[in-house]
């Protein structure tokens, strides 16, 4: 769905699983793997042939594998969360979308925003494939997001043993996304050490270290208001930030936004943040567009970002909870 999730909202939207290689146009014609090897080896002469084959057999999976009946999963980009779908027909070019999407499979998306916490941590990894189109078969996988999508807990592996097929499963998985994999564990640490209102005083260390004075409401007392920040030598200068922080599994609705709009303006705030650890609802983010100029939105990800950026200014107890180093791996495509 692009590097960024940019064709996000457009196969939500209209019910869509999509893909790019834009340089390929109608794949109907390859009714064979054969045919469809020509096809991305003459379209793309310059790539090598491991390269080749890889994306022919991402095309044939996305092209005729993939069946009516099947779930699809499409990891967003836009939020630490999943959307869990089931394939509902053929493939399909659609010259008139663009032309980064215009290869797709209609989708009855059965839920959209599963938080990327709910579900655990193996098959977090194995979503975590740096390839487009991948099937998922090891760890229960199917019956594990069937049940995410029904609103359901994971439930976990399980005590079946892999049947003995399943030993070498995610044939396709050659490449994982380990920037992503460590993040998801740095988020787990967070989640487990800073629950609740210690969030709140982890988001007031990441403004302390930018230099701002905080004030940190008490525990369940908030009145809409968790977190005060401000410049200046008493933090009473601009930018003056009101900060709401949600801490909860499902992703916050669109009232919290309103909410914490009303509630800043009488503190006499110019900013307004609203941190929701797994991210906010689809009609939210509409509205956080609307109010682009208002309020902004900090998910799991950005306090990870935030946090990341001012990691060494951190207090020492912070830093113990949450003890982090900084790798180096080479940027190869995917």
């Amino acid at each position: 769905m692009g590097r960024q999730g940019e064709q996000e909202n457009l196969a939500l939207d209209e019910g869509l699983a999509l893909i790019g290689w834009p340089e390929l146009h109608d794949l109907s014609a390859c009714k064979s793997l054969d045919a469809l090897r020509d096809l991305v080896t003459t379209t793309y002469p310059d790539a090598t042939k491991q390269r080749a084959a890889n994306w022919t057999g991402q095309l044939w999976t996305f092209l005729s594998r993939m069946q009516a009946g099947d779930l699809v999963v499409l990891p967003l980009k836009s939020k630490p969360a999943i959307a869990v779908g089931r394939i509902t027909g053929s493939y399909t070019y659609r010259i008139d979308l663009p032309a980064e999407a215009r290869h797709a499979r209609p989708v009855t998306w059965l839920r959209t925003e599963v938080a990327r916490t709910a579900i655990g941590q193996d098959l977090r990894h194995s979503l975590g494939s740096l390839l487009t189109v991948c099937e998922l078969t090891r760890n229960n996988a199917y019956e594990r997001l069937l049940a995410l999508a029904s609103g359901a807990s994971d439930p976990g592996v399980g005590e079946e043993p892999l049947a003995e097929h399943e030993e070498e499963t995610d044939t396709e998985v050659t490449k994982f996304d380990l920037e992503r994999m460590a993040q998801d564990e740095i988020v787990d640490r967070i989640s487990q050490r800073f629950p609740g209102h210690r969030l709140s005083q982890l988001v007031a260390a990441i403004f302390q270290a930018k230099g701002m004075t905080t004030f940190i409401a008490p525990d369940g007392k908030d009145g809409g208001i968790d977190v005060l920040a401000g410049s200046g030598p008493l933090g009473m200068d601009p930018p003056r930030i009101c900060v709401q922080v949600k801490f909860t599994q499902a992703p916050a609705d669109v009232r919290v936004v309103r909410e914490i709009q009303g509630v800043a303006g009488h503190m006499g705030a110019d900013q307004v943040l609203v941190v929701s650890w797994n991210g906010v609802t689809r009609d939210a983010e509409r509205e956080l567009r609307q109010k682009f100029f208002n309020v902004r939105l900090w998910t799991s990800d950005d306090v990870l970002r935030e946090l990341s950026a001012v990691y060494d200014r951190l207090p020492e107890e912070i830093q113990a909870d949450l003890p982090l180093k900084r790798v180096w791996m080479l940027a190869l495509d995917a």
